[in-house]
């Protein structure tokens, strides 16, 4: 059967494949189909298609006898003087292929040592970046991404952040009153799209969804121009689709 992108990876698939590449890397000399499906408790037709995406995109390598060993992908991901190098590369690939698909700006935010930063972004000059993106810690109370990272925090976390960063009104329409922005951090559904609508730049609207992995704190963002802002919800709604694409690598 030919191996082809099949379109949006469904967040379960990702648990899973993590699930088969952890049975895989416990043992060195590789494993069957047969083993792994005993030790992972998958389905056979659903354990294959796994397989299959696995090797293609080279988390693991099909050794001579048909056993699956742990691939270059996943080796480098996993330590390495190339692992920074490589996961980067992996991950602004698939930003941009989003960015494309979405003809919006993209971006990958992440929570790491009590501080919120943009990791990677992708734009062109058909889908530029938002002013607030850069300054991610200063601005996180208006962007979309920030108040994704945010919302994925408990209280005293999101109160360390603001009192070290200060909501300031950005545009007429920026949340800068504290006690108001922790009550719509608050009442934001974890699974609807976050979204930015001219509260860090009059020019821009965003949304965000979050890409959280293991203890990793993500968010994928999108950003538009604001004479595209009847595209936000369905380009928002089309982006969560894709954010499970970005839990393999964080996760490794």
């Amino acid at each position: 059967m030919p191996e082809h992108d099949t379109g949006p990876v469904p967040l379960g698939s990702v648990r899973h494949a993590l699930r088969v590449l952890e049975a895989v890397a416990a043992h060195g000399e590789g494993m069957t189909g047969e083993l792994l499906a005993r030790e992972t408790g998958l389905a056979p037709a659903h354990l294959a298609g796994l397989l299959r995406i696995l090797h293609r995109e080279r988390y693991l390598e099909r050794l001579a006898d048909g056993t699956y060993a742990v691939g270059e992908a996943a080796a480098l991901l996993r330590g390495g003087g190339d692992r920074e190098q490589t996961l980067h590369g992996r991950l602004w690939r698939t930003l941009a292929r989003l960015r494309d698909t979405l003809g919006a700006a993209v971006c990958l935010g992440r929570y790491r040592d009590g501080e919120l930063e943009i990791v990677l972004s992708a734009e062109s000059p058909g889908a530029p970046a938002p002013d607030g993106w850069p300054d991610i810690r200063a601005t996180g109370h208006a962007t979309a991404v920030g108040k994704c990272l945010l919302g994925q925090l408990d209280h005293e976390a999101r109160r360390d952040h603001l009192a070290r960063y200060r909501p300031i009104r950005l545009t007429p329409y920026t949340v800068a009153d504290e006690r108001a922005l922790l009550g719509a951090l608050d009442r934001q559904p974890p699974t609807v799209p976050v979204l930015d609508l001219r509260e860090c730049s009059l020019g821009t609207v965003c949304a965000a969804v979050p890409v959280t992995a293991g203890a990793t704190v993500g968010s994928l963002g999108l950003a538009l121009p604001v004479e595209d802002a009847h595209r936000l919800r369905r380009t928002a709604e089309e982006l969560n689709t894709h954010a499970a694409r970005m839990l393999l690598p964080l996760a490794l």
